[in-house]
């Protein structure tokens, strides 16, 4: 959808106030002649009674599809996710949101308090169109804090304060929805200059969007979501005039003409998809997220969420195979006796995770380092994704590939798993023990043989010696990285695992 340029974006708001440039002009493919519903029109009745399941496995197809569905939404945008960055991917969603708004779509924004890099007066000028609500959820640790309420926050309520929303979805008009692993940042969507990552959500059409809609309104609705004017105030008047931001959307630097055109020829592309039958209609496909708030802190840091249970229901159906990518792997003593219990009974348990090399995060490195041997033990085969993995197709666009004169580093972020060739779970579900018991998680249950097959294939593909190593109780990549990063993961020894 865009093209990074090479000097970096600058502050979101500097691309809201700053100089308007006329770019839009020449641009004139914003206002849709066809309706979304009348897109959806040869759909209506496979939608009442099921679910249109398509897995989007490539960076730029999950990108194009979030915008092509915001410039057609007709009614209602809800966008719920735990990272929303001010970069350029995240200005130009933001620019559609707007867009939305300003034909009188109604677009509700909530985001998890613990990562918004936007400042307050962002905040407050978005909020400020009549169409346009943003709400922050559990703002305890980040906006309008200032370092005394954050350590007081912090000591006072350590529970709370790491009890966040790691839920990822974006629907349309109530009947419509993207949800898996992906947040707004460039990184995502493979559109990073020095780091992406290799992720997967899933398009649902009809059926059980509902679900996540009542999801959405319980979330929006809790408590714990806050209204942006309720936290902050500006002392000056806030001007709504979005033409800058709109210009920034507009300039062929930030958003390529022949990316545009792509998203363009999106209703093709999926009519291509439905006629050959990787667009997927399904009974029995089930939407489960945990409850705002995920447990009431009476068993501190654990006490368990209605995905923590589904899952390890479904892993007790087991019979032949479990497939699994998740880029954290942090198992507690249960996790390792249910792994163990499903090899013991002769069932395959292949996972793929982030090497010291490829990952982004080394509190948790150190978590899963710590406890590697211990899961080796059990039987598990384990497999951890390279830095230079080839599969950088799924990762990359072509555009960007061709830009750059050097790849970035590629990490797994994808949080998947594949049942006896049955049943696909794709979700926000990290194997850790925060996913497990502190972050509120959703997961998508596809019982499809063909989706699994296709998903299980992908996977297994990303375990190959060109894309990931297998590791072993005498062997692991960690010396593959320099002496420094290796030390510092060995110093993150001090923080607890049930907090990575």
């Amino acid at each position: 959808m865009l093209i990074i340029s090479q000097s970096g974006c600058s502050k979101g708001e500097d691309h809201i106030t700053g100089p308007i440039e006329n770019y839009c002009a020449a641009v004139d493919d914003d206002k849709p002649k066809i309706t979304l519903s009348e897109y959806l029109t040869p759909f209506q009745h496979k939608m009442k009674s099921s679910t249109g399941v398509y897995i989007l496995e490539q960076g730029t197809e999950a990108m194009l599809t979030r915008g092509w569905l915001s410039k057609h939404a007709q009614q209602t945008i809800d966008v719920q996710y735990f990272i929303f960055s001010a970069d350029n991917i995240g200005l130009i969603a933001v620019d559609y949101l707007v867009k939305a708004a300003e034909r009188g779509v109604k677009v509700r924004l909530l985001v998890d308090d613990i990562m918004i890099d936007a400042n307050g007066n962002e905040l407050l000028k978005l909020a400020a169109h009549e169409n346009l609500s943003i709400k922050i959820y559990n703002p305890v640790a980040n906006i309008g804090k200032n370092i005394v309420e954050k350590v007081i926050n912090l000591t006072t309520n350590f529970h709370g304060f790491n009890q966040r929303m790691h839920n990822k979805t974006f629907t349309v008009d109530g009947n419509i929805s993207i949800t898996g692993g992906r947040n707004v940042a460039d990184e995502y969507f493979g559109y990073d200059h020095e780091y992406n990552f290799r992720d997967r959500d899933v398009l649902l059409l009809g059926g059980m969007t509902s679900d996540i809609q009542h999801s959405f309104n319980q979330f929006w609705n809790n408590a714990l979501s806050i209204s942006v004017d309720e936290i902050l105030t500006s002392k000056d008047e806030i001007n709504t005039n979005f033409n800058a931001l709109h210009q920034y959307a507009c300039d062929p630097a930030n958003f390529v003409p022949k990316v545009r055109a792509q998203m363009n020829n999106l209703p093709a592309i999926f009519k291509e998809i439905e006629q050959t039958g990787k667009l997927h209609w399904l009974e029995g496909v089930e939407y489960i997220s945990d409850v705002p708030g995920k447990n009431d802190g009476s068993k501190f840091l654990g006490g368990s969420g209605l995905s923590t249970k589904r899952l390890i229901t479904l892993l007790h159906k087991a019979k032949k195979s479990v497939t699994i990518q998740t880029p954290y792997l942090i198992t507690t003593n249960l996790g390792k006796n249910l792994f163990k219990t499903l090899v013991d009974k002769g069932i395959e348990v292949k996972i793929l995770t982030n090497s010291l090399a490829s990952n982004d995060n080394l509190d948790a490195f150190s978590g899963y380092q710590r406890d590697r041997r211990a899961l080796l033990k059990t039987g598990v085969k384990i497999y951890e994704f390279k830095p230079d993995a080839q599969i950088r197709q799924k990762v990359m666009s072509d555009v960007m590939q061709g830009q750059l004169q050097k790849m970035p580093i590629f990490g797994l972020h994808a949080k998947s798993m594949v049942i006896d060739d049955d049943i696909t779970v794709i979700g926000t579900f990290n194997v850790d023990p925060r996913s497990a018991n502190l972050n509120t998680e959703s997961i998508t249950i596809i019982p499809s043989q063909k989706i699994a097959t296709s998903v299980k294939q992908g996977m297994l593909e990303e375990m190959l010696p060109e894309n990931a190593w297998e590791i072993s109780l005498k062997w692991n990549p960690d010396g593959e990285v320099s002496k420094s990063k290796q030390i510092g993961v060995k110093l993150r020894r001090v923080v607890p695992k049930s907090i990575l």
